[in-house]
């Protein structure tokens, strides 16, 4: 069973289709291999639990630490950080462990109605974070680029949107996806989109725009509020005249070089992590018998890459913004003026 996070099942569902229109005849207790458990599903179940534990550990540590310090003081990252991890928890216990079940029992065994929330909830983690993270990069420009026009009922109106946008571009998920038996084993029955869509064409559609919504434009995003930033401490930091003491043009240098190699990690674990899965995944809509006849391992360790993107979020976001805050003291020392910390250099260096 390709267990891909749109349609898992996509075998299954062609399963159904060439069973149901094939002339060959077969019988109840004839399955395909993707149809029973294998050594895909084996290289699933280690590879979720590896990553559970990670995530876990990972996202637990981070949210502590993130409450621990919001009790202290609050600040616009710190909430948004929260949120991120709480968003990697939802991957974490929700949709992991659903993973790791079904690819043990292969085919569906748990009801309609389960099946339905499950297929919500294994994707609504997944858009919070991704769109979470264009939370944070969005927050990043204003700090930088409009700091006048950044507030904090800007960042929680931002961060309310991200739940209400995973929610609604989760909420089909409930809608297409059912318990179906299988048109000749029918006592073999799968949580699939089958008979969901008038046309597989129509079911690419949707797919290509579950595409675009979870990766394509907050990728776009963040690259885009990144470069910005960049841009303009690059500006700043060349500019003999900017109104800077000397000593506020290193603090800036180091934010520069700060800013940009927090930029490239985070361009590139988000590009590392998603993109495997939809080269999978646009590779079987474009040549479905092709990609389908893949070996079941290398399909699932492609799917699998998506995920890694949840234990990756606490490190790049969580714990470095943790060593700079820890750090915020040595920077704040540097003769920087008051009025210069609120307006700039603190913003630069991601505080």
């Amino acid at each position: 069973m390709s267990h891909s996070l749109l349609d898992p099942g996509i075998r299954e569902q062609s399963d159904y289709i060439n069973w149901s229109h094939g002339n060959e005849t077969r019988n109840d207790t004839f399955l395909t291999i993707d149809m029973q458990f294998n050594a895909g599903h084996q290289l699933q179940i280690i590879v979720y639990s590896v990553l559970m534990v990670v995530s876990a550990i990972g996202n637990i540590t981070v949210l502590t630490l993130l409450i621990k310090r919001r009790l202290k003081k609050h600040s616009r990252i710190d909430i948004m950080l929260t949120h991120l991890a709480i968003a990697d928890l939802l991957v974490t216990f929700l949709m992991m462990p659903l993973e790791i079940a079904w690819a043990f029992t292969v085919r569906w065994l748990a009801g309609d109605c389960m099946c339905r929330l499950m297929a919500f909830f294994r994707t609504f983690g997944l858009y919070l974070s991704s769109f979470v993270l264009v939370c944070i990069s969005m927050d990043r420009y204003y700090a930088v680029l409009q700091p006048l026009k950044l507030s904090k009922n800007r960042g929680k109106m931002m961060i309310t949107g991200a739940w209400i946008l995973a929610f609604l571009c989760s909420l089909p998920q409930a809608i297409i996806f059912h318990v179906e038996p299988h048109p000749n084993v029918t006592w073999y029955e799968q949580c699939v989109t089958y008979n969901s869509f008038k046309n597989d064409h129509h079911h690419t559609v949707y797919n290509i725009l579950v595409m675009v919504f979870m990766y394509a434009l907050p990728l776009l995003t963040i690259i885009c509020s990144y470069a910005s930033i960049y841009k303009e401490i690059f500006r700043h930091s060349r500019m003999p005249n900017s109104g800077f003491r000397r000593s506020s043009i290193n603090v800036l240098g180091r934010a520069k070089r700060k800013t940009l190699k927090m930029t490239i990690t985070i361009v590139m674990v988000f590009v590392i992590c998603w993109t495997p899965y939809y080269v999978m995944s646009i590779w079987y809509w474009m040549d479905r018998q092709s990609a389908s006849s893949v070996d079941q391992r290398l399909q699932k360790g492609l799917f699998l890459f998506a995920c890694t993107n949840s234990c990756m979020n606490p490190i790049v976001y969580g714990i470095y913004n943790i060593k700079i805050r820890r750090n915020r003291k040595s920077c704040d020392c540097m003769s920087l003026n008051s009025n210069t910390v609120k307006g700039r250099a603190g913003d630069y260096s991601f505080k």
